[in-house]
């Protein structure tokens, strides 16, 4: 098992405050609509649907909310979403995976292009920088759930496949394919985690500078700006002394 991995930098931080929150919810919500239009509308009998209404919760979607998403999959009005992954390098030659989203695959296609091209970046074709990455499954938990070796017995219980811990709390991953079950054996152990979903987790990071960092900043932000943008990945690291001049 290893050692802490700064997901924190590597994964962009969601939310940004109150100015966010709005947006965070739709693409939540979003998620949701096309995970029980998908499946089943009950998160019982689709696990997509489950960790969808999961993360919301975790990130105080209401129940309201969550509710108006389900049914809207139901309706003949629901739009219909096309799941696109795009594939680039940003500033300093890092590497990016978005995640979109849209009922309109040229839009979305130009806009994510014209942000790679304004951030000094470039779109490339899909599985140019996806090797660099593995798919896999992410449950966190924060530090006062329990020590790491608590929570280390509990992941390997529940067939989790790495645990980080540090201060800031437990990032326990497993394979894709297995998130809904660990998950669920995770809660009977250890309760509800603060996160629950898939991500792209980079096999190696590059370091960057101060104005590298600034760089690639804007351009994850500019990206998760766009409506049609779901998640933005990439395989950045920014080591403490340049996350204090942040």
């Amino acid at each position: 098992m290893a050692g802490h991995s700064k997901w924190a930098n590597i994964q962009h931080r969601k939310g940004r405050q109150d100015a966010a929150r709005s947006k965070l919810f739709s693409k939540l919500s979003k998620e949701i609509t096309v995970a029980a239009k998908m499946g089943d509308p009950d998160p019982d009998k689709n696990p997509r649907l489950r960790l969808a209404v999961k993360e919301a919760k975790s990130n105080s979607v209401p129940k309201d909310v969550i509710d108006r998403a389900i049914k809207k999959s139901q309706g003949g009005d629901a739009e219909n979403y096309e799941e696109i992954r795009y594939e680039g390098y940003g500033p300093e030659g890092v590497a990016v995976i978005v995640e979109a989203m849209t009922d309109n695959r040229n839009r979305t296609a130009s806009n994510v292009r014209s942000i790679f091209s304004r951030s000094g970046g470039n779109l490339a074709e899909t599985g140019a920088v996806s090797f660099m990455f593995e798919r896999k499954g992410l449950v966190v938990y924060p530090a006062a759930v329990g020590d790491a070796v608590a929570v280390l017995e509990a992941a390997i219980e529940a067939g989790a496949e790495d645990v980080e811990s540090s201060d800031d709390g437990h990032e326990i991953y497993c394979d894709a394919t297995d998130l809904n079950e660990v998950s669920t054996a995770l809660e009977a152990t250890l309760g509800e985690s603060e996160t629950t979903k898939l991500i792209w987790k980079p096999q190696n990071t590059t370091a960057l500078d101060l104005d590298g960092a600034q760089k690639v900043m804007r351009l994850i932000e500019s990206l998760e700006d766009d409506d049609d943008v779901q998640n933005v990945t990439a395989n950045f690291d920014i080591p403490d002394e340049v996350m204090e001049q942040l």
